[in-house]
């Protein structure tokens, strides 16, 4: 579905992404790991086509995306949630949910994604801003999925959430998967990838340097800590 081969790119004259390959299968959740600043948020910036490409091809679902406005991908059914969320805080949590939508919503849709996140339905008229930063994370991630993506990328989805609200977007997610959604996950929170994906690249430097398993990964500290700092 997405094929990134030797994908380089840059801000500004600086180099950030120095030769990053991997795939994602349908349906499958991949997780992109490493320590802070080794060009994870880069990686989704630059397949979208939000940071000059310098190098490398980026491909979905047949469609060749370096040569595609970045505005486009949510048309080939490309979801984004970045960082910060992306949310306008004086517009109404509803007029957030309903924004990138083209007509009117489907109403049975609108209606289950309430029924999932009863949260938003709660506050549906309240302004966004209102909302803590979990409950924005929510709503970030429900205005991607009520566009009705095939691929959905996320960056730091439970980066500063309480955990109770953590749980609740660790749970979307492996829902969204068993709908067939295939998920780019960008996770600090190590845990959270394992027990999310099937398969896991470790990044440093601008580029992959490791593929492997969320069980081979448990069981191998060396790498944990190399790549990661991190022990379990």
């Amino acid at each position: 579905m997405l094929q990134v081969i030797d994908l380089q790119a840059r801000i500004g004259k600086i180099p950030v992404l120095r030769g990053v390959s991997l795939t994602i299968g349908r349906g499958e959740t991949v997780a992109l790991l490493g320590r802070n600043g080794v060009g994870k948020t880069s990686t989704l910036r630059a397949i979208l086509g939000l940071l000059d490409r310098t190098n490398g091809s980026v491909s979905y679902d047949g469609t060749d995306l370096t040569k595609l406005a970045a505005h486009k991908a949510a048309g080939l059914g490309i979801g984004y949630v970045p960082q910060g969320r992306g949310i306008f805080p004086l517009l109404s949590v509803e007029e957030n949910l309903l924004l990138g939508l083209r007509g009117a919503p489907d109403q049975a849709e609108l209606d289950d994604l309430y029924r999932r996140f009863p949260r938003l339905d709660e506050r549906r008229r309240q302004p966004a801003g209102t909302l803590s930063g979990g409950e924005q994370q929510i709503l970030a991630i429900a205005r991607c999925l009520i566009m009705r993506p095939s691929l959905l990328m996320l960056d730091e989805p439970t980066e500063g959430i309480a955990p109770k609200i953590v749980q609740q977007i660790r749970s979307e997610i492996a829902q969204v998967a068993t709908k067939g959604i295939s998920v780019l996950l960008v996770e600090q929170n190590v845990r959270t990838a394992l027990r999310l994906a099937s398969r896991i690249y470790l990044m440093e430097r601008g580029t992959i340097v490791h593929e492997t398993t969320p069980d081979a990964l448990r069981a191998d500290a060396d790498v944990l800590h190399r790549y990661l700092g991190v022990s379990l």
